[in-house]
C-alpha cells in the first residue's frame, strides 16, 4: 500500500495496498454532497457543550485542549464503534502508544514514547484513579488476561510523566479506566459474542435508581481458546544445539487460551461512592512460555477484589471543594498445572546449589519431566488519600493532597524440581517429582511489605485572561528505598478562538519492583536491595487546535532523559539487577478528527519517536519509530453504522546486542459493520480483525548469545467475531 512495506510479504500486503485506499476514498465520496447541510448542527453542537472534557491532568474536570498535559480520551462509543473487546484494543488508537507482548502470556507490553520494557512497570494503569500497580514486577500482574470493555465508560491517557500528582510508576505514562455508573447505563443490556479461536463472550449490565442509590452492576464472561499462530524455534532449540538434546516442541503453536469472569457492582449515594469487584482468570495460557521455550500444558489462574469507598463534596464550604478515597486490592498469581521452563527431556548444565549455571557447573543433568517450576504470590494493598481544592484566592484554584499506601506480599509458595534444597548436585536424571520450597530459606522472594507516604500541592493560576500556570510537586517516603520529589509545571495559552499552546516540563519515578530488589534463589536473576527509583525527565511542546463544528487538530513534541534504569546485568551464574541504563529521546505525535458531516468523520494519528541507549549509543530498540491509525466512521442508511480502521507500525530496530535484522514492519485492517435499533431493542455487529491477513509480529527478547526465539512472536491472523445485544 502507499505507506507499506515490503512488495515481497504476503498477497495480504499486496491487496491491501489496493483495496485500503480505496475504501476510505470511497466512504469520502459517499459522504462529501451532505458535508455542507451538517456543518451548522456541528458548529451548534461544538459551541454547546460537545467538548470533550478530561479530569485525569489536574483532578478535575477541564476541556482536554486547555489541560495541563498531552492527554487522549476514549469514549465508550469509540469503543463500540471500533468493536474493540479487550483494553489493549483501545489503547492501539492512541497516538504514541503502541501495545507490543511480552512472550509470557502474550501480555501487554504499552510502550509509550520508545520507552519499552519486557515487564512494563514503567506505565500506571488505574481504575477509577486506584492504581492497580502489583509489588511482585511493578506492573499490572504476570496473570493479567486482558480486560473486557463493556463495563467501561472511557478511557482516559495522559503520555508523559505523572509522578507529580500520582506518584511512582506514572512515568512514561498514565492510563484512568472509568467504569460505568448508573448513569452511564440507563437500563439493562445484555450481550454476547462468538467468533474464531472459539471464543465466546457474554455480559450483563443494569443501571437504575432505587430511593435514594443509583446503582450500576456489570458481570462478564470471556473464553476462548487463544491463536495458535506458530513459533519455529524457541528457547530449547538452542538448548537442544548445545547440548544435543532433543527436548524442543518448537515449531508449536502459542498457547493463549484462557477463562475470565470479571463482576462489578457500583453504588452512590449523596456524595459518597461505594465500588467493589472481582476478576477471576483461570486456565490461562503462558503464550510463548515463561523461559521461552513453548510450554502447552501449563495452566495459571489469579483472582483479584477490590473494594472502594469515595466522597467527594464540590461545596464543602463557600470556597472548599473535598475528596477522599479508602481502598482495597488483592491479587492473586497461581499455578493450576505445571509451569514446565523447559520441556521434559531438557539437558541443562546445574551447579552445585542445583540452579542452571553455565559457568560453575558440577554437571549435566537431563529431567526427564521438565525443568518445573510453580510460583505462587499473593498480594494485599490498602490506601488512602484525601485532597481538597481551595479557590478562596482571586484566580488560584489550589490543591493539597496527603495518603498512605500499604502493600504487602502475603503468601509465597514455589514447587519445583531444581535449585538449592531440591538437588544436591548429583548428576542423575531428573523425574517430575516436586519439593515444596514455601517457607523456607530456600524460597524466591520474602513475604514482606512497603510502606508509602505522601503529600502533594498544586496551583492553577490564571494569571490573565488567555494565561493559565499549573504548577505542582509531590513528596514521596517509601519505607524501603527512601524519598524522592517530583515537580511538574506547565503554562497553557489560549492563543486564539481556535488555538491552544502549552509548554510542559515534568520529572517522574518508578520504584523498583520486589523482583528487582527481592529476588533471590532464582537461576536467571537476582535482586538488589540497594536499588534507587528509575527517574525521567520530560519536556513537551504542544498545539490544540479546535475549529468549530468540523475540525480538530492537536500536536506534540516530547524530549525525554531517562536516567538509573534498572536492567539485570549478567555475571557468573545469573544476572543481578542494576541502575545501569540511560535512555534519551524525541519525537512528535499528531492526531485529527474531521467531521465531514453528521454521518461521517474521519479520525487519525501519527507517531514518531527516536530513542537512544545513550550508553551503547544505538537506538534502544523494540519500539515503533512510526506508528499511523486511521479510522472512518459512517453512518449510513437508517440505523448501519460502518468502520475500518487501519493500523500501521514502524520502524522497529533491535536493542543493542541484538544482531538480528529490524522487526518487519506491519499493516494490520479491521472493519466493523453495526446495525442498530433492530425492533428497537436489538443490535447486531459484525467484526473482521486483520482482514488481509498480514504477517505481523511483535519483537522477542534478544539474548546470549542468540535471541531464545528469533523470528519474534507472531499475531492473530485473519479473524473474525459476531455480537449480539438486547436492550430494555
Amino acid at each position: 500500500m502507499g505507506i507499506c512495506i515490503n512488495p515481497s510479504e504476503t498477497s495480504g500486503y499486496r491487496l491491501a495496498g489496493i483495496a485500503v485506499p480505496l475504501m476510505f476514498s470511497f466512504l469520502l465520496m459517499a459522504v462529501t454532497a451532505q458535508a455542507s447541510d451538517d456543518r451548522d448542527e456541528e458548529a451548534l453542537l461544538m459551541l454547546y457543550g460537545d467538548t470533550e472534557m478530561i479530569s485525569i491532568a489536574t483532578g478535575s474536570q477541564q476541556p482536554i485542549e486547555k489541560a495541563p498535559a498531552v492527554t487522549t480520551v476514549v469514549t465508550a462509543e469509540d469503543i463500540k464503534a471500533i468493536g474493540a473487546t479487550d483494553l489493549d484494543e483501545i489503547l492501539e488508537t492512541v497516538p504514541g502508544l503502541h501495545v507490543a507482548r511480552s512472550s509470557t502470556g502474550y501480555s501487554p507490553i504499552y510502550t509509550i514514547r520508545g520507552i519499552y520494557s519486557d515487564f512494563n512497570p514503567q506505565v500506571l494503569v488505574m481504575i477509577n484513579g486506584i492504581p492497580i500497580t502489583n509489588l511482585y514486577f511493578g506492573n499490572r500482574s504476570q496473570v493479567w488476561g486482558g480486560m473486557p470493555v463493556e463495563d467501561i465508560a472511557r478511557v482516559e491517557v495522559i503520555r508523559g510523566p505523572g509522578s507529580a500528582i500520582y506518584g511512582a510508576d506514572a512515568f512514561a505514562g498514565v492510563i484512568n479506566i472509568i467504569t460505568k455508573t448508573s448513569q452511564d447505563i440507563a437500563g439493562t443490556e445484555i450481550g454476547g459474542r462468538a467468533g474464531s479461536f472459539d471464543t465466546r463472550d457474554a455480559w450483563a449490565l443494569h443501571g437504575a435508581r432505587w430511593g435514594d442509590f443509583e446503582v450500576a452492576l456489570a458481570l462478564e464472561y470471556h473464553a476462548t481458546d487463544g491463536q495458535s499462530e506458530t513459533i519455529d524455534a524457541d528457547g530449547q532449540t538452542a538448548l537442544d544445539a548445545v547440548f544435543g538434546s532433543n527436548a524442543s516442541l518448537a515449531p508449536g503453536p502459542v498457547n493463549l487460551q484462557r477463562d475470565n469472569l470479571d463482576a462489578r457492582l457500583d453504588v452512590a449515594r449523596g456524595p459518597w461512592r461505594l465500588r467493589t469487584g472481582f476478576q477471576r482468570r483461570q486456565n490461562w495460557g503462558n503464550g510463548a512460555g515463561i523461559a521461552q521455550a513453548l510450554d502447552p500444558g501449563n495452566r495459571f489462574s489469579s483472582d483479584r477484589w477490590n473494594l472502594d469507598l469515595g466522597y467527594h463534596n464540590a461545596e464543602f464550604s463557600k470556597n472548599i471543594d473535598i475528596q477522599a478515597q479508602l481502598s482495597f486490592f488483592q491479587t492473586s498469581m497461581r499455578v493450576d498445572r505445571n509451569a514446565t521452563l523447559f520441556p521434559p527431556g531438557t539437558v541443562l548444565p546445574i551447579g552445585s546449589d542445583g540452579n542452571v549455571d553455565p559457568v560453575n557447573t558440577v554437571g549435566l543433568v537431563t529431567f526427564t519431566d521438565g525443568f518445573i517450576g510453580n510460583p505462587w504470590v499473593d498480594e494485599r494493598h490498602y490506601r488512602f488519600d484525601t485532597s481538597a481544592f481551595y479557590t478562596g484566592f482571586p484566580r488560584h484554584r489550589i490543591r493539597v493532597g496527603t495518603g498512605v499506601a500499604v502493600s504487602e506480599i502475603t503468601k509465597v509458595k514455589a514447587r519445583q524440581n531444581f535449585g538449592p534444597g531440591v538437588i544436591d548436585g548429583t548428576v542423575s536424571p531428573i523425574d517430575g517429582t516436586l519439593t515444596d520450597r514455601s517457607d523456607s530459606p530456600f524460597t524466591f522472594l520474602p513475604e514482606d511489605g512497603r510502606d508509602n507516604y505522601y503529600a502533594f500541592i498544586q496551583d492553577v493560576w490564571s494569571f490573565a485572561s488567555d494565561w493559565e500556570i499549573t504548577a505542582g510537586i509531590r513528596y514521596d517516603d517509601y519505607s524501603d528505598f527512601g524519598d524522592t520529589v517530583n515537580p511538574r509545571a506547565a503554562l497553557v495559552w489560549s492563543t486564539s478562538y481556535d488555538l491552544t499552546t502549552k509548554l510542559l516540563y515534568g520529572r517522574a519515578f518508578r520504584a523498583p519492583s520486589f523482583a528487582e530488589a527481592r529476588l533471590k534463589n532464582n537461576p536467571a536473576a537476582i535482586g538488589n536491595p540497594n536499588l534507587d527509583p528509575e527517574t525521567i525527565e520530560t519536556l513537551e511542546l504542544a498545539f490544540s487546535y479546535r475549529h468549530t463544528g468540523d475540525l480538530d487538530l492537536d500536536l506534540s513534541f516530547f524530549r525525554y532523559n531517562w536516567s538509573d534504569i534498572i536492567q539485570f546485568v549478567p555475571g557468573g551464574a545469573g544476572a543481578t539487577a542494576q541502575n545501569t541504563g540511560r535512555q534519551k529521546g524525541y519525537g512528535l505525535e499528531l492526531g485529527a478528527e474531521w467531521r465531514l458531516a453528521r454521518n461521517f468523520r474521519l479520525l487519525g494519528n501519527y507517531a514518531y519517536q527516536k530513542s537512544e541507549d545513550t550508553r551503547a549509543r544505538q537506538d534502544a530498540g523494540n519500539a515503533p519509530g512510526h506508528q499511523i491509525y486511521l479510522r472512518a466512521q459512517w453512518t449510513f442508511l437508517p440505523n448501519w453504522q460502518f468502520t475500518p480502521q487501519l493500523n500501521y507500525v514502524a520502524g522497529r530496530q533491535r536493542s543493542p546486542g541484538d544482531n538480528r535484522s529490524d522487526v518487519a514492519n506491519y499493516t494490520l485492517v479491521d472493519v466493523v459493520l453495526r446495525r442498530k435499533y433492530i425492533k428497537d431493542n436489538w443490535e447486531l455487529a459484525f467484526i473482521a480483525r486483520n482482514l488481509f491477513d498480514a504477517n505481523a509480529r511483535e519483537p522477542s527478547l534478544s539474548g546470549i548469545p542468540t535471541a531464545s526465539i528469533p523470528n519474534d512472536l507472531p499475531l492473530a491472523g485473519r479473524h473474525f467475531l459476531g455480537e449480539l445485544r438486547y436492550l430494555f
